[in-house]
């Protein structure tokens, strides 16, 4: 939707590289993947630059304290090389970002849900943009399938949001997925299974770099599902104003089936 200054609070924005609005999130969902990933909440709420700082922080801060590495260690009973594999003079830099990200997209979330709340009610009956066209690319609002987004993500974290046509995060998600893929030796380690030779697939992989991978294949799969529902919903909603506008104020004497 292209800013109107009728209009006090615009809730969907179309370009031709992705569909940037406003929905109703659960704050402490949002909180949640914040806490398994700092940054993941801030895309969730569509704020990419602040998502891809926080991401590039955590890898960098991470990678320089261990922590990966301290978490693996710890959860195979290693206490003592978790203690080791910890750099405290990162590990303490690392833990008042970590805290900000999670109080940060709680905060958004519930500031962007009121300002939806409220930009709802006021653009009952204001017609939704629902294409956007570019020499490069064409977006739709179109209905898409859910379970589709979440296969697709499975196959490939960033495949399910090139079907619903958000290509910032799958620029984002393809690029850290193969760089993790290199740093934790993880393809080597799947050939090495393959043939049998799990104690060879066991060393060459790097649990600093492969702790990662749940966090980008959980939120990848859980975000394209929740967009694909979302853009549904926004499209019903589309549909309906424009009748509404089209049928039910213009032309007042149109017998409304409904």
């Amino acid at each position: 939707m292209k800013s109107n200054p009728k209009i006090r609070r615009v809730d969907t924005f179309i370009t031709p590289y992705t569909i940037n609005y406003l929905h109703f999130r659960n704050p402490w969902v949002v909180a949640c993947w914040s806490a398994f990933f700092p940054g993941n909440g801030h895309l969730m709420v569509c704020k990419y630059f602040s998502g891809y700082v926080l991401i590039a922080w955590e890898f960098a801060i991470n990678n320089l304290s261990g922590l990966n590495t301290a978490i693996y260690h710890s959860m195979i009973g290693e206490i003592q090389l978790a203690k080791q594999d910890l750099d405290m003079h990162w590990i303490l830099v690392y833990v008042p970002v970590y805290i900000f990200c999670i109080w940060d997209s709680y905060r958004l979330a519930v500031q962007y849900n009121n300002h939806y709340l409220l930009g709802f009610r006021e653009q009952e009956t204001e017609t939704i943009i629902s294409k956007n066209i570019s020499a490069l690319e064409v977006n739709l609002l179109d209905k898409r399938k859910p379970i589709l987004a979440i296969i697709w993500s499975l196959f490939l974290p960033g495949l399910g949001h090139f079907y619903l046509g958000r290509l910032p995060f799958v620029f984002y998600s393809i690029l850290w997925f193969i760089v993790i893929l290199h740093f934790a030796n993880l393809l080597e380690g799947i050939h090495l299974s393959f043939g049998g030779n799990f104690s060879e697939a066991k060393a060459v992989l790097d649990p600093q770099w492969l702790l990662y991978l749940p966090s980008i294949y959980g939120f990848a799969a859980y975000d394209a599902y929740v967009n694909a529902v979302e853009y549904n919903k926004l499209f019903e909603r589309e549909q309906s104003r424009y009748l509404k506008t089209k049928y039910q104020i213009e032309n007042s004497e149109f017998d409304y089936p409904v």
